[in-house]
C-alpha cells in the first residue's frame, strides 16, 4: 500500500527552513494508545493563511492535513499545536486546526498587546491551554516583566501554562523570573542547552533545580537541535533520558515538526519516535511521557481502554472517489 504523502513542494522559504524529510521511516516502536505530539506547528498554507508581515522568517507550508498524515504515519493520536512567531498573534491557522481536530488537538497561543480577553476566551473554548513567551533574539526581543504581567492578567483564571522558548544561558539569567511565574511553566526543547559545557553546566543545574520545584515542566524534544554528533543524536538523547528519569511526571515530548530555523536538513521524524525507546526505556515511563503527562498538562480527557484514537488523515489516492 502506498504511504501517505507527507509534504509537497514549497516556495521561497528562509535559510534554515528546509522541507520536511522526504520519506520518514515508519517507527518500529509501538506507542501506547493516546500518545501525544506535545510540540508541533501548523503553518499555512500561506495562500489561505498569510504569514505575519513582521515575521523574522518564512517557513515551508505545513498545513493541518500534512501534519495529520504524519501523525497517522508515526502512531500519534493527539497533538499540541504551538503558534509560530511567523503567524504572530493572528490565530486563524491555529483555530482552523483545533476545529478540525475535534478534541484531539490542544493549542499554545502567542498573546500580543492587542489580544483582548474576549479573543483569549475564544481561544480557550477552541482548545488553547497555554501561551508562549519567545526569548530567542532571532524571533523577537525578550519580553519585559511588564509585558509578561500584562499577559498573565488577561489569561487569569483559565489555568493556562506559560511556555518559555529560551536557551540554557537564559534559563540561568531568568531563573528567578521563572520561579516567580504563577501556575505551570514549560521550558521548550531541553532549553537548547550547549552540550559543550558539560554535564554540570550552570544551565543544567538550573533546569534540574527548576524541575524540582514541582511547577516547571520540560519538553524533552529537540534532540536534533541540541546534539553535537548528528543522528541518532546519542549525546542529546542521553541528556533527555536523564531528565525523564529525574522528573518522570513533569516531562513531555514533541516532534517539533516541521523543524524551522535549524541547521542542515530536517530530521527523520520516524527516527525521533524510535529514539523514545532510549528516552523512556520502561513502558511506565513511556506512557507517562507520551500519554499521561500531556493529558495532565494540556487538559486532554483521560485515555480509556478500547480502540485508540486517530486523527482524520487525508484519503490516499486509491481511496478517493
Amino acid at each position: 500500500m502506498t504511504e501517505p504523502a507527507l509534504h509537497t513542494a514549497r516556495s521561497a522559504p528562509s535559510p534554515g527552513c528546509p522541507p520536511p524529510h522526504p520519506a520518514p521511516r515508519r517507527p518500529t516502536l509501538a506507542l501506547p494508545p493516546g500518545s501525544c505530539d506535545a510540540h508541533c506547528h501548523i503553518l499555512g498554507p500561506a495562500a489561505v493563511f498569510p504569514y505575519a508581515p513582521e515575521r523574522t522568517f518564512t517557513p515551508v507550508d505545513a498545513p493541518k492535513e500534512q501534519i495529520a498524515a504524519l501523525h497517522a504515519h508515526l502512531g500519534l493520536t493527539r497533538a499540541v499545536v504551538v503558534q509560530s512567531s511567523c503567524n504572530g498573534s493572528d490565530h486563524r491557522t491555529l483555530l482552523d486546526a483545533l476545529t478540525a481536530g475535534r478534541g484531539r488537538l490542544r493549542g499554545v497561543a502567542l498573546i500580543g498587546e492587542r489580544t483582548t480577553r474576549a479573543e483569549i476566551e475564544r481561544l480557550h473554548r477552541a482548545g488553547v491551554r497555554g501561551f508562549r513567551l519567545n526569548f530567542l533574539p532571532h524571533l523577537r526581543t525578550a519580553p519585559t516583566r511588564q509585558e509578561i504581567d500584562s499577559v498573565l492578567e488577561r489569561v487569569d483564571g483559565l489555568g493556562w501554562a506559560v511556555e518559555l522558548h529560551l536557551t540554557g544561558a537564559e534559563v540561568v539569567a531568568h531563573e528567578s523570573l521563572i520561579r516567580s511565574l504563577p501556575g505551570r511553566v514549560i521550558v521548550d526543547h531541553l532549553a537548547r542547552v550547549d552540550l559543550a559545557e558539560g554535564p554540570r553546566s550552570p544551565a543544567l543545574r538550573s533546569l534540574r533545580s527548576l524541575l524540582d520545584t514541582g511547577d516547571v515542566w520540560l519538553k524533552v524534544s529537540g534532540v536534533d537541535r541540541v546534539s553535537r554528533q548528528g543522528p541518532p543524536y546519542a549525546d542529546a538523547v542521553a541528556l533527555a533520558a536523564s531528565f525523564v528519569a529525574h522528573a518522570p511526571e513533569r516531562v513531555v515530548w514533541g516532534t517539533d515538526y516541521p523543524h524551522v530555523n535549524i541547521d542542515g536538513a530536517a530530521p527523520d521524524d520516524g527516527l525521533l519516535v524510535d529514539l523514545l525507546a532510549d528516552l523512556a526505556p520502561d513502558p511506565v515511563l513511556l506512557r507517562r511521557l507520551m500519554v499521561d503527562n500531556p493529558a495532565d498538562l494540556f487538559d486532554f480527557p483521560p485515555v480509556l481502554p478500547g480502540p485508540s484514537e486517530s486523527f482524520e488523515s487525508p484519503a490516499r489516492p486509491e481511496e478517493r472517489t
